[in-house]
Formats: C-alpha cells, sequence, structure tokens
C-alpha cells in the first residue's frame, strides 16, 4: 500500500503535470464500487464543472481541492494509482474512474485489484480532522510523540500504523523506522525511554524523507506494484535495511533479519540489535 512518501511523490507529480487550475468538464466511473461517497450518480453530478483550486497529501490521502470547502479524497488502498492521457475517456483495462479536464487531457484512475476508494467531501475537517499527527510537520516533535507514546499500552509496531496516531505511516516505513531506532516491534508504547523516543522520532522523520528523495518505494515490476504518474518507479527499494529481507544479514550487526507477525501484518527486524 502506497505510504506517505508514494502519496506525496503523486501529489508533487499532479502539481508539476499542471493540474491545478484546470477544470473537470466530464466524469466517467467504469466500477461504481470505486465510489465510497456520494453514490455514483450524484459523484458524477456534482463533480462536473469542479474546478481543481489545489493538490495536497493528507496522511495517505490524495486530495483535490474543489470550490469553497468541497474536496475529492482519494485513497489509492493497495493497488491503485493515477495517469494522465490526451483524448477521451476509454475502457482501459483496470481504469476504473475517468475525469476529463478542460484543457484535453484525462485523468485515469487504475487500480488492479480495485480496492482504491474516492470521497466527494462537503466537510473536510469531519472526514480528515481524525487523522493523527503529519511526521514531516513542525509540530511533531520528539516531546509531543513521548507525551502521545506514554498515553498508550500498546504495542509499538501496531501503534504507529494506527492512522489516529500518526498519519501517513505503513508497514515499509515503520520497520525501517523501528531498525534505524533499535527498538523492537513489540515493545510497549508506554515503556520507551525518552532517549529511545528521540531515536525513534528522528528515525521516523529519516526514513520518510530517503523515501521522498528516491520519490517512493517500488517493490516489484507488476501493475500492482508502486508507480507515480504513469509508470514513474521508485527507486527506494534499493535503500531498505529490513524490509523483506528476511536472511539476509543486518546491515548493522550482521545477523540474519527475520519476519513475524504483529498484529496481522508481516514485520521484518533484527533480534540482534532491536531490542
Amino acid at each position: 500500500m502506497p505510504e506517505l512518501p508514494e502519496v506525496q511523490t503523486i501529489v508533487n507529480d499532479l502539481i508539476g503535470a499542471g493540474i491545478v487550475g484546470q477544470k473537470i468538464i466530464d466524469v466517467s466511473v467504469f466500477w461504481p464500487a470505486t465510489i465510497a461517497m456520494p453514490s455514483q450518480s450524484d459523484f458524477v453530478r456534482q463533480l462536473r464543472g469542479q474546478p481543481i483550486n489545489a493538490v495536497y497529501r493528507r496522511g495517505k490521502f490524495i486530495v483535490f481541492q474543489l470550490t469553497g470547502p468541497r474536496i475529492l479524497a482519494v485513497h489509492l488502498r493497495m493497488t491503485g494509482r493515477f495517469f494522465l492521457a490526451e483524448g477521451r475517456a476509454l475502457r482501459l483495462p483496470h481504469v476504473h474512474v475517468v475525469m476529463t479536464l478542460c484543457g484535453g487531457r484525462i485523468l485515469c484512475f487504475h487500480d488492479t485489484r480495485k480496492f482504491g476508494r474516492f470521497y466527494l467531501i462537503d466537510d473536510p475537517e469531519q472526514f480528515l480532522g481524525a487523522l493523527g499527527s503529519e511526521p514531516l510537520s513542525r509540530g511533531f516533535t520528539a516531546q509531543k510523540l513521548a507525551d502521545a507514546l506514554a498515553g498508550r499500552k500498546r504495542q509499538i509496531k501496531p501503534l504507529l500504523l494506527d492512522q489516529t496516531f500518526i498519519a501517513g505511516l505503513g508497514n515499509i516505513y515503520v520497520d525501517e523506522a523501528l531498525w534505524a531506532a533499535g527498538i523492537h516491534p513489540l515493545r510497549r508504547s508506554d515503556a520507551l525511554t525518552m532517549p529511545e523516543v528521540r531515536d525513534l522520532h528522528a528515525a521516523i522523520r529519516r526514513v520518510l524523507r530517503q523515501g521522498l528523495k528516491n520519490r517512493g518505494t517500488t517493490l516489484g515490476s507488476g501493475q500492482g506494484n508502486f508507480a507515480s504518474l504513469g509508470t514513474a518507479r521508485g527507486a527506494n527499494a534499493r535503500l531498505l535495511k529490513v524490509f523483506r529481507r528476511t536472511g539476509q544479514p543486518c546491515h548493522r550487526c550482521g545477523q540474519a533479519v527475520e519476519r513475524i507477525i504483529v498484529g496481522q501484518r508481516s514485520t521484518h527486524l533484527c533480534k540482534g540489535c532491536q531490542i
């Protein structure tokens, strides 16, 4: 599933492609379940004629700012991606939503597993307000993280994956951050010392910035693997230290990386240096 670096890369590329300032003149929906709210007919009717005034990211959502407070929020889930094309909408395999822009281009949503969802919302705060802190924001300090961790009695990895706690983190970057901080994913959140919290805070920001610099993490060559607009693949996989490196030597201590299940999620760690 695309995480903060992947989603932000797509947002940056959409802005770079010049879609801000464009108007949506037509909408086609080929897989109705992609539209989470409102109904498909209301979605098409209400989205036609809307200007795209801004594009930004909140957590793992791509957000298109429309008229006034109205937004179109898109969650890519496992395999969602966007691409731009010229001409009229075509029913291509795995393309489930097409938005025709006033300049003649079409913005297509491609999703092989059909888990991605679109939300047309009039009250953004009600929809996005439950999300947790943005980990690359100025307000996300080590002390704020320490205070939040101290108030929870949960295993650290599932807590970091909780989007109401920190927004944008997923399996890849949580495993990488915990390895970088030397913290075992089963540790209790309220048992971390302040030095450990500082290390974790720095590690979260460092692995996310690395992912952004490398335009995200693409883990395979199939259509379901991450790509930004079109087929632009991320280059961060070569820099991963533990994620999907089961059996390979730890970059820090040389012990073999192991894979365990934590909260029903595949988890990669080095038991030699994560305590």
